[in-house]
């Protein structure tokens, strides 16, 4: 009788124990893919992601950099004032109503082949929003203003 009460201790630990790790990998599956690092175009210059890697690119759209191309594809550069990455989105939604020549962006997408191949770009959200990483890559390199009101 002993053993087979040790017997069965031993099962639903091991059994646990396979829960266990069975739930930590799952766990580490979903915030790998949910991740999404920020790079400004500084970074990005100096150290170009593998052209797998999933990011997300800010900075502030180039004045004079939007090409419209067929559909709801465009081409801008994104520059942070001392880099400047230029971009291609060819996604599914138009062109956000807010975004424009010399407003803060995010493109979501992959760098390849010198140029960043954006799915989904984040626009602000009104006339004076810009993404809090924009703002700080934007002071890093001096090129910052603070809105007027």
């Amino acid at each position: 009788m002993k053993s087979l009460k040790k017997q069965r201790r031993i099962q639903i630990v091991a059994a646990a124990a396979v829960a266990l790790t069975a739930a930590s990998v799952l766990i580490g599956i979903g915030f790998s893919d949910g991740i999404n690092l920020y790079r400004s175009p500084s970074q990005v210059a100096e150290a170009a992601p593998d052209a797998d890697e999933f990011f997300q690119l800010g900075g502030l759209v180039k004045d004079g950099s939007i090409r419209d191309g067929a559909g709801v594809a465009f081409d801008f550069v994104i520059t942070d004032g001392a880099a400047e990455i230029p971009v291609s989105y060819v996604g599914r939604e138009p062109r956000p109503d807010l975004f424009g020549e010399g407003q803060g962006t995010i493109a979501k997408g992959w760098f390849r082949n010198g140029r960043f191949e954006a799915r989904e770009i984040l626009a602000k959200h009104d006339e004076t929003y810009m993404p809090r990483e924009v703002i700080d890559t934007l002071k890093e390199t001096g090129v910052y203003q603070e809105p007027s009101s």
